[in-house]
C-alpha cells in the first residue's frame, strides 16, 4: 500500500483507482472485454488519465469531469454510460481531489478503505439468461434457431422460430410475400424463396 508519508498526488491517485475499481460500469466493461484484449490495461491507464486531467486543469467542475469520464468510456470501451452513475463517480473524484488539495489525506484514506471493502465484497457480472421459450426450443429443435426480440413503438414483442415455421407451413400454398401482417397485429418477416 502507500508509504507512511505520501504526497497528496499519490493519495489522490490511489483514490481515483479505488473509485474506478468500484464503478460497476467500468468493471462490467473490463470483465466482458468491451475494450478488446487490453481492457484491463485501458482501465489502469484510465486511472492515470483522470489523475493527470485534474492536475493539468485548475478548478474543474463536476460536469467537466463527467464529460471527460464519459468520453473515456466511449472511446476506450465503446460504452455509453446511461445508468446515472456518472455524476456520482465524478462527484466522488472531485471531492477527493479537493480533500487532497486541502491536506485532508486521512479522510481520503478512510474513503479509499471503505471503497476497498466494497470492492472485496464482489464485482458485478453480466451473464446471459435464456428465456423459457429458448430452453424449450433448444430441447425440441436442432436447427440452431433462436427466438428474436423486437421493439416496435416502445412495446417489446417476441417472435419465436416455431411460430414463424408454423405460419410458413400454413401459408406455403399462398403466394410468397416478404412481410405479412396477421390478425393480432404481428408482422411475420420471411426469407425470399
Amino acid at each position: 500500500m502507500a508509504a507512511l508519508v505520501a504526497s497528496p498526488r499519490e493519495v489522490f491517485s490511489e483514490a481515483v483507482r479505488a473509485v474506478l475499481e468500484t464503478w460497476p460500469v467500468l468493471q462490467i466493461a473490463v470483465d466482458n472485454g468491451f475494450g478488446g484484449v487490453y481492457s484491463q490495461q485501458k482501465a489502469d491507464w484510465m486511472v492515470d488519465a483522470v489523475q493527470q486531467y485534474f492536475h493539468d486543469n485548475n478548478d474543474l467542475e463536476q460536469d467537466e469531469v463527467e464529460d471527460f469520464l464519459s468520453e473515456l468510456m466511449n472511446n476506450e470501451f465503446d460504452t455509453v454510460v446511461d445508468d446515472g452513475s456518472l455524476p456520482q463517480v465524478a462527484q466522488k473524484v472531485c471531492v477527493m481531489f479537493q480533500q487532497c488539495k486541502q491536506g485532508k489525506l486521512a479522510e481520503v484514506r478512510q474513503q479509499i478503505s471503505q471503497l476497498a471493502l466494497k470492492k472485496a465484497s464482489g464485482r458485478a457480472k453480466v451473464t446471459p439468461i435464456k428465456s423459457p421459450t429458448e430452453d424449450a426450443e433448444d430441447s425440441n429443435d436442432d436447427n440452431d434457431e433462436e427466438s428474436m426480440e423486437c421493439d416496435e413503438a416502445g412495446a417489446g414483442a417476441s417472435v419465436s422460430s416455431a411460430a414463424v415455421k408454423q405460419q410458413q407451413q400454413l401459408s406455403s400454398s399462398a403466394p410468397a410475400e416478404e412481410e405479412e401482417e396477421e390478425e393480432d397485429g404481428w408482422t411475420v418477416v420471411r426469407k425470399k424463396k
